[in-house]
């Protein structure tokens, strides 16, 4: 089977990464497939994918809006990409679109799998039902929440529908010099208030002000990521929170978390950090919103606490930096049930068995 992913991300967005585990997967059980990435994201995605182990990358221009000479010459190269291809598979708005004006221009259209990694109001208008109803042969969502949504437009059918392992690294103890005695919390997300990044600091200034000791680290960049340092600084908690920046191996930061927080106000789809946490084996505690809500049982495989909610972090992060036991507990449940379901073979062994029954010959 030759299958062709394309992503227009110009970051190591979620949308990115699980193409690329599909693509790697896919590779791996005898399949060829190939990523498609715009061009000049050669270092920000292209890169990333690589190390995670996909092989054939390719790139089109892939510009945000319409940009009428840009994308005519990417409906030809798609064009004659498709033709070579058994199954094209979309990730976003822009390729969903020229894939789907491709098909509609061939005498041999490829059937075309899109998913939706988003919470994002899909309205059904006239052309979003074509794109959704007619156009497309199968919708992936990454969440049920995304599913309903799909669902309640009218758009979709009701039916559509491993580096990180447990490990107890402590490189980043020894870098930030953390006794052994501290426990290590961590956020790893982009620095956009959404993220929640405000909320884990007003639990962690009630912690410090009841003595209780840890070490809190924000790893990534982003908008507001000048105001949480102004925040951090004027607490007087620079010494035990630390900024790490863009971090190039995410799998050894998280390793060596003792609790790590998934803390958004709101659902951001599919978090792929949510799953590194649990697939390290961590101890974590997230937000009940949006895909946690979904895969997460609150204290058998995370501690869950409402979105935005400062005190009731405060008191679950309590309960963890006193509990060790408890923290070993939820790491270990958490991986067993993320390398049981969740691992990239697991997701594209699903995947493959829905490219089948759209491919006759596969």
């Amino acid at each position: 089977m030759k299958v062709v992913h394309l992503v227009s991300c110009r970051g190591w967005s979620s949308d990115a990464y699980w193409a690329a585990q599909m693509c790697r997967e896919l590779t791996r059980v005898g399949h060829e497939a190939t990523l498609i990435c715009p061009t000049g994201s050669e270092q920000r995605v292209m890169a990333r994918a690589r190390a995670e182990g996909v092989a054939r990358i390719e790139t089109m221009a892939l510009r945000t809006g319409v940009r009428p000479v840009v994308d005519l010459r990417d409906l030809r190269t798609l064009a004659r990409r498709a033709a070579a291809a058994d199954l094209v598979h979309v990730h976003r708005s822009k390729e969903h679109w020229l894939a789907a004006l491709v098909n509609r221009r061939s005498t041999q259209p490829r059937p075309l799998v899109r998913t939706r990694h988003i919470v994002q109001v899909l309205r059904p208008h006239a052309l979003n039902r074509w794109l959704y109803g007619r156009a497309t042969d199968l919708v992936v969502a990454v969440s049920e929440a995304i599913r309903r949504q799909c669902v309640a437009a009218g758009l979709v059918r009701a039916d559509d529908g491993d580096r990180y392992r447990p490990s107890g690294s402590s490189a980043i103890r020894h870098e930030l010099r953390v006794p052994d005695d501290v426990p290590i919390v961590g956020l790893v997300s982009g620095f956009r208030v959404m993220k929640g990044h405000g909320v884990v600091l007003d639990a962690a200034e009630t912690l410090a002000g009841a003595g209780r000791r840890f070490h809190l680290v924000f790893a990534g960049r982003g908008p507001f990521e000048t105001h949480m340092r102004e925040r951090v600084t004027r607490a007087g908690l620079a010494d035990r929170v630390s900024f790490l920046g863009f971090v190039e191996d995410p799998a050894t930061l998280v390793g060596g978390l003792d609790i790590a927080l998934y803390a958004p106000l709101e659902s951001d789809g599919m978090s792929r950090v949510l799953f590194e946490y649990l697939a390290s084996g961590r101890a974590v505690i997230a937000s009940r919103v949006g895909a946690a809500a979904e895969v997460l049982e609150d204290r058998i495989t995370a501690l869950l606490v409402p979105g935005g909610d400062a005190p009731e972090l405060a008191r679950a992060l309590a309960r963890l930096l006193d509990d060790r036991a408890l923290r070993h507990a939820l790491g270990r449940q958490a991986g067993a049930v993320a390398h049981e379901r969740f691992t990239g073979a697991r997701v594209a062994e699903r995947l493959l068995g829905h490219y089948q029954r759209l491919i006759p010959s596969a």
